[in-house]
């Protein structure tokens, strides 16, 4: 079982390097002046690889939760499991949402500036500090 955590702690810290950094790319392409067309596509090339490399992560991330709690037994029938595994449908709409943003800068679509996206990078801080005080003080 310690292998298994381990491992979805590795992934899990991972997936959220880039959670964090994604919506960073998203500040400086909503900065973007108009006519720098090779800073934009260069930032939007970062950025599918980006989040290409976090889906990878967030695979390995959910597997290993699920078999820890569906096959190991950890947290099984506790409160505090319920409200991590809310935190955790969250976090995959977060990253879905990434996927969304991408799509609107790619199409040209998106009208949010640097300052919406400077408040959106915030989020996955509170979703990783509410992860980690529910799995570490087990309050309910």
């Amino acid at each position: 079982m310690l292998w298994i955590k381990a491992f979805h702690i590795f992934f899990v810290a991972s997936w959220f390097a880039g959670l964090f950094y994604l919506p960073r790319i998203y500040v400086n392409l909503a900065m973007v002046p108009a006519g720098s067309e090779a800073e934009r596509q260069r930032l939007l090339l970062m950025s599918r690889k980006l989040l290409k490399f976090m889906t990878m992560i967030a695979v390995p991330a959910l597997g290993l939760g699920l078999w820890l709690w569906l096959g190991v037994g950890v947290g099984r029938g506790q409160g505090w499991m319920h409200a991590k595994l809310l935190i955790v449908i969250l976090i995959v709409g977060y990253h879905h949402a990434c996927s969304v943003l991408l799509r609107k800068f790619e199409a040209g679509t998106m009208q949010r500036g640097h300052v919406f996206f400077r408040w959106f990078n915030e989020i996955p801080v509170l979703f990783l500090l509410g992860a980690i005080l529910l799995v570490v003080l087990k309050p309910f």
